[in-house]
């Protein structure tokens, strides 16, 4: 609250000084405060700015960043007749142009089995214990003795390609448990629990396909028998309420089975579902190339683009308005979103990156698409049409990211880092093919019995142990051997955990384990071998094995990081960002690869660049933040100053007041002295 020095002195000059310092102090401050104001509305200005700038470069990018994507131009376009025989899923760029007929024989079914249980509750603890093993396979039928004409299962093809899996079940563990323990393990089949009769029973479905039907043991047959469904016995507490089949359908004639009714690989990139059959009634549909996505497409580029021109013109120019005023965009005087501008601008109007000027397409105004006068784009509809109409096999290299491989030995992909990559051409030598690690055994027992001693082995891949694995079974032939030697591998938990698979084969006559993971880190060990295992299956401990090789070769002469089948090239180099896969096998000469990003690309990666945390936009809205914190220092001080500005006016008017309410005194003193005195002239 302001002191009324008057009012404390009880008299003075009369003047409000209290006002008279508040007015001065108003004075000095004002011009200082107005720089302040005007720095921050600047800053203030510019944030919102670049706020509105970075979402114009979003909404761009939004439109270009599908244009980068090769399949754009690949579209395919699907006729087919209404039908409920089957449902189209999906088409992707890949699908083949052509006319196809399909006829529905045969639908996929999966196998069910019932346990039977005399439970009463399905949370009730079953007091049983030990471990459950489920393998897959094909089931092959025969009569049963004691049942005649009904049929029990009497041998199983394993299914080396799915992995057997256990699970241990405990004495309090209920059907409930049990069903959670199954699907946890997601091994394929499905566990719930029904209640029939005020007694529950444990259904199960495999996946559908004959290929995939189940078999059941147990390593204590004392408590778990009544769970087992296995080949030459009764499995009479068990019903199989369904086997297990495959699909069947006919493509222009061709006969062919699957195991799913979900059809993913007859017709390349054609995804469609098998829903009944329909035997001689097939249906005819067509596959066509679709040229109106992509074209739209390029459409929506000149429309984002001029959108985008116009808001970044509005925000760095200088127009008049209606009064004839000269107004100054919020960042007009910001050489960084200028030069950001710019450069969006060179970009569109520019050859594509990686292609050159002999390219017969290789910028928007070889399709039509021209710059006009004011910046904007515009099509050119005749140009447009005939791009369109008679060169839409080179569209995609114009727009899109083109990766060209010379041999189909090597693949290239983008990376992480892809957008360091620079376009262009490129050699890879390769001086060392890729390799998985191997393990040979010695000879077989001929009668490939494993259903007698004990088998037992463990086994290490790629680092990673396996616990105990056993066979059991007595196989027909070798390759049933491998088969299910490869589906109890691959089931054991501890390796399935890491993705440490193997594909076990006979080659010579004699068992060959193989590693799914290419390079130096790929390797097969046996780390424990019964001896009846041994005898058997030809292998031990002490059995030879080869690690596997990482590809080694270089990139345009300079040496690059060979990691199991893939060739990275060194950091720091033109090629960095993009990954080489190598194919085993492969004969050791040169390669070459192109990389173009074509304009939609080289316009993504320049907003990308832009928008990204180490962007221009970030580097100035920090540097604009840290402008405005300084300020708001600046104003403190300011306020401090005038603060103590005031209260030395106001101490200096306080004496000024004193000396002057003195005077007074004085002044009045003297008056009446006056007139006391002896000649002083009274009436």
């Amino acid at each position: 609250m302001a002191t009324n020095i008057i009012g404390a002195l009880g008299g003075g000059s009369g003047i409000d000084t209290n006002k008279l310092v508040t007015d001065l102090v108003e004075v000095r401050k004002a011009p200082l405060q107005e720089r302040i104001d005007s720095k921050k509305t600047a800053y203030d200005t510019q944030i919102s700015g670049f706020g509105a700038l970075k979402s114009s470069l979003s909404d761009l990018n939004a439109v270009v960043a599908p244009l980068k994507d090769p399949d754009l131009f690949n579209a395919k376009a699907l006729n087919v007749p209404t039908t409920d025989v089957i449902t189209t899923n999906s088409i992707s760029a890949s699908a083949l142009a052509g006319t196809y007929q399909v006829e529905v024989t045969q639908i996929a079914t999966a196998q069910s089995l019932a346990i039977n249980s005399s439970a009463t509750a399905k949370d009730e603890a079953l007091n049983k214990s030990g471990n459950l093993t489920f393998k897959f396979g094909t089931w092959t039928y025969g009569a049963n003795p004691t049942a005649p004409p009904a049929e029990i299962p009497s041998s199983l093809a394993v299914n080396a390609d799915k992995p057997a899996f256990t699970i241990a079940v405990a004495t309090d563990d209920s059907l409930e448990d049990i069903a959670k323990k199954i699907n946890d393990s997601k091994g394929g089949v499905q566990a719930s629990v029904l209640e029939i009769s005020g007694q529950f029973q444990l259904l199960l479905t495999a996946d559908s396909g004959a290929d995939n039907a189940i078999e059941i043991t147990t390593d204590t047959p004392a408590s778990l028998s009544e769970f087992e469904f296995k080949a030459s016995v009764d499995n009479s507490n068990i019903t199989e309420t369904q086997r297990g089949g495959d699909s069947k359908l006919k493509l222009n004639g061709l006969e062919i089975t699957r195991e799913s009714n979900n059809i993913t690989d007859v017709i390349q990139g054609l995804d469609f579902t098998l829903n009944k059959t329909d035997i001689g009634n097939p249906i005819t549909f067509s596959i066509t190339q679709d040229k109106s996505t992509a074209e739209q497409a390029v459409r929506d580029l000149v429309t984002a683009y001029n959108l985008f021109f116009e808001t970044a013109g509005n925000l760095t120019g200088v127009k008049t308005d209606e009064n004839n005023q000269l107004v100054k965009g919020e960042l007009a005087s910001d050489g960084t979103a200028k030069d950001i501008v710019s450069r969006i601008r060179q970009t569109i109007g520019s050859i594509a990156d990686g292609l050159s000027a002999t390219d017969e397409f290789n910028s928007l105004t070889h399709v039509g698409i021209r710059t006009k006068q004011d910046g904007t784009l515009e099509i050119i509809e005749a140009d447009l049409r005939a791009a369109f109409d008679n060169n839409f096999d080179k569209m995609s290299r114009l727009f899109a990211t083109d990766l060209s491989s010379s041999s189909s030995f090597m693949s290239v992909a983008e990376g992480s880092f892809s957008q360091d990559a620079v376009p262009g051409k490129y050699t890879v030598n390769v001086t060392q093919a890729p390799t998985k690690g191997v393990l040979t055994g010695g000879a077989l027992d001929p009668t490939f019995d494993f259903s007698t001693g004990t088998n037992t082995f463990s086994i290490k891949v790629d680092g990673t142990d396996s616990g105990q694995i056993t066979l059991t079974g007595n196989y027909a032939t070798a390759e049933e051997l491998a088969a299910d030697m490869q589906s109890q591998i691959n089931g054991d938990s501890a390796l399935s955990a890491v993705n440490a698979l193997v594909d076990v084969r006979i080659v010579g006559g004699v068992l060959q384990i193989e590693s799914r993971q290419y390079g130096s880190n790929s390797n097969i060990s046996f780390t424990a071998a019964s001896v009846d295992f041994t005898a058997k299956a030809g292998i031990d401990t002490s059995t030879a094995n080869t690690t596997g090789l990482d590809v080694i070769g270089t990139i345009n002469g300079e040496a690059a990081f060979g990691a199991g089948n893939i060739l990275l090239p060194a950091v720091g180099s033109a090629a960095y960002g993009l990954n080489i896969t190598i194919k085993e096998g492969v004969p050791l000469t040169d390669y070459t690869f192109t990389f173009t990003r074509g304009v939609a690309g080289d316009i993504n990666n320049l907003i990308n660049d832009t928008l990204a945390s180490q962007g221009s936009i970030t580097a100035k809205e920090e540097l604009i933040a840290k402008q405005q914190e300084a300020l708001k220092g600046d104003q403190i001080k300011l306020d401090n100053s005038m603060t103590a500005y005031q209260a030395r006016l106001s101490r200096q008017f306080i004496a000024m007041e004193k000396i002057i309410a003195s005077l007074d005194q004085t002044k009045s003193q003297l008056t009446g002295l006056i007139d006391r005195l002896p000649l002083t002239a009274q009436k």
